[in-house]
C-alpha cells in the first residue's frame, strides 16, 4: 500500500501561517487503547508522537523485504530521517498515525491523511503495516477500527487506500473488517474506497471479531499446557503450597513448576500474599531481602517433590500460566521476571491492592498496565483463583480446598472468600462445574469476558454470576442478550456494601433500585436472584431439567398444606396451577407413579412439582425409584420438567440421580429442594427464562429518516461552547435550550410540537399569528411546568388579544423571562419519555405517564440502550398503569406502533451519541391519532467512559 501523500512541508518549513502540528501529548486521550488480538494476546494502541522515532526505525529495519515491498511498492530498505519526521510528527485531525506496542516496541502502524488537498474533504487515505512476527493476528482490522473512529470524530466519512493487485489479502483487510468496497484497477494498484459510518453488518462483524479473541483469551486462561505457583512454600501453612497442592491434587496434565523467589522462603511465603479474606492483612509487607539474606536463606531444591526454582526466568520450558502469591510490594518484581519468560496469563491471588486503600489501587493500576503493555491478561489481584474440570486439563489453581466434580456449569465470582463457601455449597448440592473463575478485585479479566468464552464453550450448558458490579454495562447487556438465547444465565447482583469502601466511593455501583436492576437484566434475559441459595436453585433445575413449553403446572404430593404452599408461590411466580393433587400421607409408590406418569402424559400439563415428604418414616428408595420411573416415562421429543421437595433434601438425592458415565449426576436427574416454596419458585424462574426464549428475535435497527452526523455537529458545537468550563470533567453537564434540543431531535425525526421563544408580548402576538392559532402560552421554569393545576399554562388562546393577556398575566404569577407560545396539538393521555445516566447500568430509557403523581409512585418502566423494537413493545406495558393506553373503561387504544417508533428514535439518538447524557421529553400526548411532543430537553456532557462505544477495546 503506497504511502499517503504528503502536501504540507515539515514543521520546521511551514510558514509561520500554516497550522502547526500540536504538542505530542496533546492527543485525544480516548484513542489509547488495550486490544485483543485474535489470538488472545493484548495489544497496546495509541497515537504516535515524534519520540517514537527510534522506535519507528527500528520497526521499519525488522520489516522483511516483502511487507516493505508491499507497503512502499519498492524496496525502501531505511527510511530517511526528513520520512521518519513527517511518519511521528501529525496534527492528530487531518493526519492521524496510531501504533501498536508490545514490550516498548512498535509491532504495527496505521495512519491516514486527509485528501482536502486534492478536493476531498470528506476523504483520507489510510495506510498500515505490521510487523512480520505478528501478522495473522488481526492487528489490521483493529487498527483499520481505531482509525476510522478517529477520522470520523475528525469530520471524515470515507477511506480510500492504493493496494498492489498482488496483495490482495490486503484487500480483504478491508472486506472482512465489515466495509463495502469500491473498488478500480489501475494497471499493477486497486484502488479501494468505502464509507466508515458505522453500519449494523459493520458493527456486527466487529463484535464477531471482540467475541472471538475474548474468548480466546480466556482459553488461554483456562486451558495452559503448564503451571508455574510463583510463592511456592514447603509450610503447608502457606497460600503458596496449598495452591501447589491443589493442582497436584487435582491432576493438572501438564507440567508444573514451583518458584520459590525472589525473597527468602520465610518472606516470600509471608501470610503478606494471603488473599484478603482468607486471613491476609492489609498493611505493607516485609523489607525487600538484602543479598546476606538471600545468602542465608538459601531456597529448597524441591517444594511437594518437584524441584523449585528461584525465578520464572530460570524454568526451562516455556509457562502458559503463572499462579502468584508473594506479598503485594514484590509483585512487580516478579512480573518482570514473567514478562521477561513470555508467560500469557497471570492470576495473582495476592492482597494489598485495590480492596487496600487508595495506594493499592494505584498499585493496582500500574498492575494492569504493565501486564497488558506486555501482552498479558490478568486474573486478580486478591483472587480465589481459576479451575477448569476438563478431563484433558483438570487444573484447579485456587485456594478452595474442595471444588465440585466436573459437570456443565461455569461459575463467575468476584469475592474470593465468598467464592470457597460458593464451592462448597455447589459440590454439596452436586452442582458439577466445567470451569470456574474467581477473579478478586477484577483489574482485568471480568465476567463479560467469561460470558465470551462461556457463549462458544461446548462443555457449558448453565452460567452462574455472583457480581459486586458491572465494570462495563452496555457490554454486558449486548454479550448476555446473545448469550441467553442458548444457555441460561443466573446473577446475584450484590449491594454496595459487599465492595472494598474506596472501590464503593469511586465505582458509585449498585446505585440501581432493585426493581430497575431487575427489568434491565431481564431485558437481556438474565435470571436475577437475591442470594445464593436461590442461585443454586435455579442451577439445579437448569442444569438437570427440561425447560417448561408452558406455564400449566400439575402439583403432586403426599402433603395438602405442602401442596397449597408450593401452589400459592407458583401463581404468584407467573405459572399456571392447573391441579393440586393431594396422595395422602399413607400414599405408596404404585400411587406416586402413576399420578406422576399420567402428569408427565398430559399434553395440558407442562411442567410437574412433587411434594413428599411423609409424616412417618417410609422406605423412601421405593418412592424415588416410583418417580424416576414415571419421569422417565415421557415422550422424549416433549421433555417436561419436574422438581421435588424429596425428604427436604437439598440438590440430587441418591435415589433421584441420573448417573453419566463418570458416576455424577446427569440431564434427567430430579432435583430436591428443602422447601416447596423454593421447589416452586425455581420453577418459575425456569418458566419466566423459557418465556423470554420463545419471544421473536428482536434486532437493534435504525429507524428511517435520521441523520446522525448533523446531530452529532450540533452537539460537538454545544460542547465546544461551554466557555470555563473543563469539557475533559466528565461530570460537567450542559443543558440545552429547548430550541437547540428540539433541533437535534429533529435529526432523529423526533418532532416537537412547533413553539417560539418569547420575551415581550409583541413577540408573543407575532408567534400566534406565525404558528396559527389557537396557540398555548406556557411558562418554561421548572417550578411551573407540568403542574397539575395547569396555572402555568394558558391553552386554547384563539387570537393575539388572549395570546397578550395571558402573557402578561403568566409574566406577572410565574416572574419568568421567557415564555413558550406553541401550536395547540390534539388532545391526549400526557406520558414521558426519558433518558438518564446510571453508573451500573449506563444509558437507561425510562417510559411512563407524566405527572407528579405517577413520578411520586414511580411509576416507569426501564430498559438499558440501545433497544430492539420488542424492547420498546415490552416498555410500553412495564407502569402499573399502562392499562390506561391499552382502552382502559372503554377508551379507544393509544397508537402504540407511533410511541414505540418515537422510543426506537431516542434510543438510536442516544446510543450513537454518548455525549446526549440525559434527555428528557415530557409530556407527550398520545392517542388514537398518533404523538405529540409537547416539551423537550437534552442534557450533554462529556462521555464518562468509551467502554462499548465506538472502536472495541477492553476497558
Amino acid at each position: 500500500m503506497t504511502e499517503p501523500q504528503d502536501t504540507t512541508e515539515h514543521p520546521a518549513d511551514q510558514p509561520a501561517d500554516q497550522p502547526q502540528p500540536r504538542e505530542p501529548w496533546d492527543y485525544p486521550r480516548h484513542w489509547i487503547a488495550d486490544v485483543l488480538a485474535s489470538d488472545g494476546g493484548v495489544v497496546h494502541l495509541r497515537p504516535i508522537v515524534p519520540d517514537d522515532a527510534d522506535r519507528v526505525v527500528r520497526f521499519h529495519g525488522g520489516l522483511s523485504e516483502r511487507t516493505r515491498y508491499m507497503r512502499y511498492f519498492g524496496p525502501t530498505p531505511t527510511l530517511p530521517p526528513r520520512e521518519v519526521a513527517r511518519m511521528t510528527t501529525v496534527d492528530y485531525q487531518t493526519r492521524v498515525a496510531i501504533v501498536a506496542v508490545l514490550g516498548g516496541d512498535i509491532i504495527a502502524i496505521g495512519l491516514y491523511e486527509g485528501l482536502g488537498f486534492d478536493g476531498r474533504p470528506e476523504s483520507a487515505e489510510v495506510a498500515f503495516v505490521v510487523a512480520d512476527e505478528h501478522q495473522g493476528r488481526g492487528l489490521g482490522p483493529i487498527l483499520l477500527e481505531h482509525l476510522a473512529g478517529a477520522a470520523a470524530e475528525n469530520g471524515f466519512t470515507r477511506f480510500e487506500a492504493e493496494v498492489l493487485s498482488e496483495n490482495p489479502n490486503m484487500v480483504a483487510v478491508f472486506r472482512d473488517a465489515g466495509y463495502q468496497l469500491s473498488r478500480s484497477f489501475d494497471g499493477s494498484t486497486v484502488h479501494v474506497e468505502f464509507l466508515i459510518d458505522p453500519t449494523e453488518a459493520l458493527t456486527s462483524v466487529r463484535n464477531a471479531r471482540e467475541r472471538a479473541s475474548e474468548a480466546r483469551s480466556v482459553a488461554n486462561l483456562l486451558r495452559p499446557s503448564s503451571v508455574a505457583v510463583i510463592g511456592a512454600s514447603t509450610d503447608p501453612k502457606k497460600v503458596g503450597n496449598a495452591l501447589l497442592a491443589n493442582i497436584i491434587a487435582g491432576g493438572f496434565t501438564g507440567p508444573v513448576f514451583p518458584v520459590n523467589g525472589p525473597a527468602p522462603a520465610e518472606e516470600a511465603d509471608s501470610d503478606d500474599g494471603h488473599q484478603a479474606g482468607h486471613g491476609g492483612r492489609h498493611g505493607p509487607g516485609p523489607a525487600r531481602p538484602t543479598p546476606a539474606q538471600r545468602r542465608a536463606h538459601p531456597r529448597p531444591p524441591s517444594v511437594r517433590g518437584i524441584r523449585a526454582y528461584r525465578t520464572v526466568r530460570d524454568i526451562p520450558d516455556p509457562i502458559d500460566l503463572a499462579v502468584v502469591a508473594v506479598p503485594a510490594e514484590i509483585v512487580g518484581e516478579v512480573l518482570d521476571d514473567c514478562l521477561v519468560k513470555g508467560v500469557r496469563t497471570l492470576v495473582v491471588v495476592s492482597s494489598g491492592f485495590g480492596e487496600a486503600g487508595m495506594a493499592g489501587l494505584e498499585s493496582e493500576h500500574r498492575l494492569v498496565e504493565q501486564v497488558r503493555e506486555h501482552g498479558m491478561r490478568l486474573v486478580g489481584p486478591n483472587a480465589l483463583g481459576v479451575a477448569n474440570n476438563d478431563a484433558g486439563v483438570a487444573l484447579n489453581a485456587t485456594l478452595a480446598p474442595r471444588i465440585p466434580a466436573a459437570g456443565r456449569v461455569g461459575f463467575f465470582c468476584q469475592s474470593g472468600a465468598l467464592g470457597i463457601a460458593i464451592l462448597d455449597t455447589a459440590a454439596r448440592r452436586q452442582i458439577g462445574l466445567s470451569t470456574f473463575v474467581s477473579a478478586g478485585n477484577r483489574a482485568d479479566v471480568s465476567g463479560n469476558d467469561l460470558l465470551q468464552y462461556w457463549d462458544t464453550d461446548t462443555a457449558t450448558d448453565v452460567v452462574l454470576l455472583y457480581l459486586e458490579s458491572f465494570g462495563n454495562p452496555r457490554k454486558f447487556s449486548r454479550i448476555a442478550r446473545r448469550v441467553s438465547r442458548s444457555k441460561p444465565i443466573v446473577a446475584v447482583k450484590s449491594g454496595k456494601g459487599a465492595m472494598s469502601p474506596v472501590r464503593a466511593a469511586r465505582s458509585a455501583a449498585a446505585s440501581l433500585d432493585d426493581q430497575i436492576a431487575a427489568m434491565v437484566l431481564e431485558q437481556a434475559g438474565v435470571i436475577q436472584v437475591n442470594t445464593i441459595s436461590e442461585l443454586f436453585d435455579c442451577a439445579t433445575i437448569f442444569a438437570y431439567q427440561p425447560l417448561p413449553r408452558g406455564p400449566r403446572t400439575r402439583i403432586i404430593g403426599n402433603s395438602s398444606v405442602l401442596g397449597s404452599l408450593a401452589a400459592d408461590t407458583a401463581r404468584s411466580g407467573g405459572l399456571e396451577v392447573t391441579d393440586t393433587i393431594d396422595l395422602g400421607a399413607g400414599a405408596s409408590e404404585d400411587q406416586f407413579e402413576t399420578a406422576v406418569a399420567e402428569a408427565m402424559a398430559d399434553e395440558t400439563v407442562d411442567a410437574v412439582l412433587v411434594v413428599f415428604v411423609p409424616p412417618v418414616a417410609v422406605d423412601a428408595d421405593w418412592h424415588a425409584r416410583a418417580l424416576m420411573a414415571a419421569a422417565n416415562s415421557q415422550q422424549p421429543d416433549q421433555p417436561k420438567p419436574i422438581v421435588s421437595t424429596f425428604l427436604a433434601v437439598e440438590g440430587i438425592p441418591p435415589g433421584l440421580m441420573k448417573p453419566g458415565p463418570n458416576g455424577l449426576p446427569e440431564a434427567g436427574s430430579i432435583p430436591s429442594y428443602g422447601s416447596p416454596e423454593r421447589a416452586a419458585v425455581a420453577l418459575s424462574r425456569a418458566w419466566q427464562y423459557a418465556r423470554w426464549r420463545q419471544r421473536p428475535e428482536s434486532e437493534v435497527h435504525r429507524p428511517v429518516g435520521t441523520d446522525p452526523e448533523a446531530a452529532r455537529a450540533d452537539v460537538r458545537e454545544a460542547l465546544a461552547d461551554l466557555v470555563g468550563d473543563d469539557t475533559a470533567d466528565v461530570t460537567v453537564r450542559h443543558v440545552l435550550g429547548h430550541v437547540q434540543s428540539a433541533a437535534i431531535l429533529a435529526h432523529y425525526g423526533v418532532a416537537v410540537v412547533p413553539f417560539r421563544e418569547v420575551r415581550t408580548m409583541h413577540e408573543a402576538s407575532a408567534a400566534g399569528h406565525d404558528l396559527g392559532f389557537p396557540v398555548a402560552v406556557k411558562a418554561t421554569s421548572e417550578v411551573w411546568r407540568g403542574r397539575l393545576d395547569r396555572e402555568g399554562a394558558r391553552l386554547d388562546l384563539p387570537d393575539a388579544t388572549s395570546v397578550i393577556t395571558a402573557f402578561t398575566e403568566l409574566t406577572e404569577l410565574t416572574g419568568d423571562q421567557v415564555m413558550h407560545v406553541q401550536k395547540m396539538a390534539p388532545k391526549g393521555i400526557g406520558t414521558v419519555i426519558g433518558v438518564r445516566d446510571d453508573p451500573s447500568f449506563g444509558s437507561l430509557i425510562s417510559f411512563g405517564l407524566s405527572g407528579r403523581t405517577y413520578e411520586l409512585l414511580g411509576d416507569h418502566g426501564y430498559r438499558a440502550v440501545p433497544l430492539t423494537p420488542l424492547d420498546a413493545a415490552e416498555l410500553l406495558d412495564e407502569p402499573r398503569s399502562a392499562p390506561l393506553l391499552a382502552g382502559y373503561g372503554g377508551e379507544a387504544p393509544v397508537d402504540r406502533e407511533a410511541l414505540i417508533d418515537l422510543l426506537m428514535r431516542i434510543s438510536t439518538l442516544v446510543d450513537d451519541i454518548p455525549e446526549v447524557r440525559e434527555v428528557s421529553c415530557d409530556p407527550i400526548l398520545v392517542s388514537p391519532d398518533g404523538v405529540a411532543v409537547l416539551n423537550a430537553q437534552i442534557t450533554i456532557g462529556p462521555v464518562p467512559t468509551r467502554a462499548d462505544t465506538g472502536p472495541r477495546r477492553l476497558n
